[in-house]
């Protein structure tokens, strides 16, 4: 017998479920790769890139949540290796030091998290990729937003219109979806292109 909080309680098709899932994945992936600019920006982001490691610049990521766990992952790609055995590249995620994180929280704020680690950490020439799904987290903006005053190439990875990011980050890659979990998955799919492809293109051994 049902518990009376359970009362009127559709059970879910599970497997109803899954084919929408792999579904509208499909559908995001198949418009990820028919847009053209999303092509370009990439291009562009592969370049400016790997023209900054070519000089002895670092590539900076930062993001919230699932885009903070992306970021830490793509950093880790490049400082240790993708798919061959090579000279690290310098690649950092902002979004992993604790105590610096909890502490600028809490003396400044948290919209204040990325940024003062720009400032301190980074230098013109630098690779800043900010991820927001939505293009309007406080923190990313103002990270980017001291980027530039660093002098630092600002480039982003979101989605739709790109919200607030658009004159903030350039290249900025676009997904074409407005769903957080696809947006999310085209993001690590095109991190991780991204580190595949400039770990050819610098030609490390």
């Amino acid at each position: 017998m049902r518990h009376s909080s359970l009362k009127g309680y559709k059970e879910m098709n599970i497997g109803k479920f899954f084919d929408h899932e792999v579904d509208e994945h499909l559908d995001t992936l198949l418009l990820t790769r028919a847009s053209l600019d999303l092509k370009n920006q990439f291009i562009q982001l592969v370049k400016v890139s790997k023209e900054s490691i070519k000089k002895g610049h670092k590539i900076v990521f930062f993001g919230n949540g699932g885009s903070a766990a992306d970021a830490q992952h793509l950093a880790t790609e490049l400082a240790c290796r993708y798919n061959k055995d090579r000279k690290p590249i310098a690649g950092l995620a902002i979004t992993t030091d604790t105590s610096l994180l909890t502490a600028i929280g809490n003396d400044y704020g948290f919209k204040h998290s990325f940024e003062r680690q720009i400032f301190a950490l980074c230098k013109k020439g630098d690779i800043a990729i900010g991820i927001s799904t939505s293009g309007k987290s406080e923190n990313i903006i103002l990270a980017l937003r001291a980027a530039k005053k660093v002098g630092m190439v600002t480039t982003a990875f979101s989605a739709g219109n790109g919200a607030k990011l658009k004159r903030l980050a350039k290249p900025l890659l676009l997904v074409p979806s407005d769903v957080t979990a696809r947006i999310q998955e085209m993001h690590i799919m095109l991190g991780q292109m991204f580190c595949s492809a400039l770990e050819q293109e610098l030609h490390l051994v």
